[in-house]
């Protein structure tokens, strides 16, 4: 903390002091970028900028453009569920916000971790991976998610499936036998 920084918290009681951000440089300058995402995405949301009549609105966000933020937002709030300190907790919270933004807007965030896999679906395998205990295939988790925008799918999710193991399979023969 800066003594400016320090100067201004002893202005107030011990109970309204601020604690210093549990998080590293790293973690704070993701987050600004997120935040930068997330704004563009809310000035999209909103609408074409005002304009006079014949002249073209503000600058358009484009599908694979939309499709990254989206899945900036959804990995930074897979990261932060969970957290209990304050200052997760609010960023989660700001991100929520946007995600109810996004969702006025007609995008749609699919996340299919715990989903059942059919080779049918519009998704991505990367890996498939013998699980034990699994009857049939699921995707044990989702790498990059599906995005809709207005029931459209502008990204394919994908994903990671767990295979059940065949029955007499030893732990060695399983790990050997990856598809």
């Amino acid at each position: 903390m800066t003594n400016t920084e320090d100067r201004r918290q002893r202005r107030h009681h011990r109970e309204f002091r601020i604690e210093e951000p549990l998080w590293g440089a790293e973690e704070r300058a993701r987050l600004r970028e997120l935040a930068t995402q997330v704004s563009a995405l809310l000035a999209v949301a909103e609408g074409p900028t005002k304009s006079s009549p014949g002249e073209p609105a503000g600058p358009r966000l484009s599908e694979s453009d939309l499709a990254v933020a989206a899945t900036a937002l959804w990995r930074a709030r897979k990261k932060l569920t969970g957290a209990q300190d304050r200052v997760a907790k609010q960023a989660g919270r700001y991100l929520s916000a946007s995600q109810d933004a996004l969702d006025a807007a007609g995008v749609l965030i699919q996340d299919h971790d715990g989903d059942p896999f059919d080779s049918g679906l519009a998704l991505e395998p990367l890996v498939f991976q013998d699980e034990p205990g699994l009857t049939s295939e699921r995707v044990v988790e989702t790498v990059r998610p599906s995005v809709y925008l207005a029931g459209r799918r502008i990204q394919m999710g994908q994903v990671i499936v767990g295979c059940p193991v065949a029955p007499g399979t030893t732990a060695e023969e399983a790990d050997a036998g990856h598809h």
